[in-house]
């Protein structure tokens, strides 16, 4: 007979899953710094690029305001940040909403192959790790991802409302 697990067993698992997950933080934030010094870029600005690529890849290219959000500055920050990916050829603005003051970033294709020449290493040996296990455990692990980001987004909200 299994016994059913207590609140210990489960803040037990909490920390040992939110610690493996730090770590995992760690060693992303590592990968984008080596990935902007690979292409010349301020740490945050390859941050920026990353989050265009994805949104575009997702099929949701993003605005301004929304990257703003995603990498936590300022609109100002980000116009500057956004200028200098502009200037380097990294990105384009462009207004393809029927609202024309919404733009819209995208990535530029040379970036693309320098993004695929840095990462392409690296998706056998992920593609390995993710491939030893059946799909409904990463379906199960991803909806326990969102639920705790759902978590932390809800005492986010809690917190700087207090603010």
């Amino acid at each position: 007979m299994t016994e059913e697990p207590t609140s210990e067993d489960a803040a037990a698992r909490r920390e040992l899953l939110v610690e493996a997950l730090r770590v995992y933080g760690g060693r992303y934030a590592e990968l984008s710094r080596s990935f902007a010094a690979h292409l010349g870029l301020y740490a945050t600005d390859a941050t920026a690029l990353l989050e265009i690529i994805a949104a575009e890849e997702q099929g949701a290219p993003i605005s301004p305001a929304r990257l703003s959000k995603r990498i936590l500055l300022s609109s100002g920050a980000t116009t500057s940040l956004l200028n200098r990916l502009e200037s380097a050829g990294h990105i384009v603005r462009s207004r393809e909403h029927s609202d024309r003051r919404v733009v819209t970033l995208r990535s530029s294709p040379h970036i693309h192959e320098r993004a695929d020449a840095f990462f392409h290493p690296l998706a056998a040996p992920m593609d390995a790790a993710v491939g030893r296990y059946p799909p409904a455990v990463l379906d199960q692990f991803r909806a326990l991802l969102e639920e705790m980001c759902a978590a932390m987004d809800t005492h986010l909200a809690h917190v700087n409302q207090d603010a």
